[in-house]
């Protein structure tokens, strides 16, 4: 049985973590409001220059059997199997809940369903890089490493990493690249989310395809070979600050979290403490009466 010292030790020990969680949460707090800020502006432009780039890519009724990978390599067309690319956006911290572990297990489902394929693994964050260091295989290449750059995630990065997985598409004959990241829906609700970078997906039959009827100059195909590299690092920028924003969201709730446990625990350590307190001073007062009635008979 702990004795008063070891409770008012232990009291003392959960104080001081309930208040570096709380410190933590403030911290993450502050920060993701700027990043929520810096997503919501972002978010904006590349649906713009999505919609631009599918605009300037939709030739089907120029030529139906026309293969896309003449227009530009990016838009798709006949490529090369059994070659793919995984940009895996992970933080560089833990304490964030589920944050990173969500991320990693996609991955490894990821992996396991191109078992037997060439696989080419980009990596953001700390996290990510320890899980690709511990994949061993032959048929598994590491292009690039990232890490260090949350929560000061800018343009320069997105321009590093698209740089290194355009050349990765075209110079390695890559069939796809798809990007594992998690999405900023609100401050309480972040989603895993694993989209195609590359080739660019064709448009779906439906009403989103009515556009406005624009003229080009000098024509889509300068336009297209001018705006589609930017577009993929637009993409690759958004996707960062929306990584940045989800891993602060879970951080915060997860200090939360861990603050309103600490405080439920000192509690109930300091309720134990006062019981033990009041049984030994009651085992005293006992004492006390006893040897007064012996000392009076």
């Amino acid at each position: 049985m702990p004795s008063l010292v070891d409770i008012r030790r232990k009291i003392k020990s959960v104080k001081a973590t309930e208040q570096i969680t709380k410190a933590m949460q403030m911290v993450a707090a502050a920060r993701m409001r700027r990043s929520q800020s810096a997503i919501l502006s972002a978010r904006p432009f590349a649906v713009k220059m999505e919609e631009l780039v599918r605009h300037l890519a939709d030739i089907q009724e120029e030529s139906v059997d026309q293969d896309l990978s003449e227009v530009h390599p990016f838009l798709g067309g006949r490529r090369p199997a059994g070659r793919h690319a995984l940009a895996l956006v992970t933080g560089d911290k833990g304490l964030c809940g589920a944050f990173n572990a969500n991320l990693v297990r996609r991955a490894i489902e990821w992996l396991r369903a191109r078992s037997g394929s060439t696989v080419f693994l980009a990596v953001v964050g700390r996290k990510g890089r320890d899980f690709v260091r511990r994949i061993k295989g032959s048929d598994i290449e590491t292009l690039t490493e990232l890490v260090g750059i949350f929560p000061r995630v800018n343009y320069a990065h997105a321009e590093l990493l698209g740089k290194v997985l355009m050349d990765a598409f075209l110079e390695r004959g890559l069939s796809d690249v798809t990007v594992i990241y998690n999405e900023f829906k609100s401050v309480a609700q972040q989603q895993v989310v694993q989209c195609g970078l590359l080739p660019i997906p064709p448009l779906e039959p439906g009403p989103q395809r009515r556009f406005q009827d624009f003229s080009y100059e000098p024509g889509r195909r300068e336009l297209l070979g001018a705006l589609l590299p930017r577009y993929v690092k637009g993409q690759l920028y958004r996707i960062l600050l929306e990584s940045q924003a989800a891993e602060l969201a879970a951080r915060m709730n997860a200090m939360d979290a861990a603050s309103k446990n600490a405080k439920e625990l000192r509690e109930t350590l300091k309720l134990d403490l006062n019981r033990r307190r009041q049984a030994g001073i009651t085992s005293e007062i006992a004492e006390l009466v006893g040897g007064a009635e012996a000392l009076v008979s």
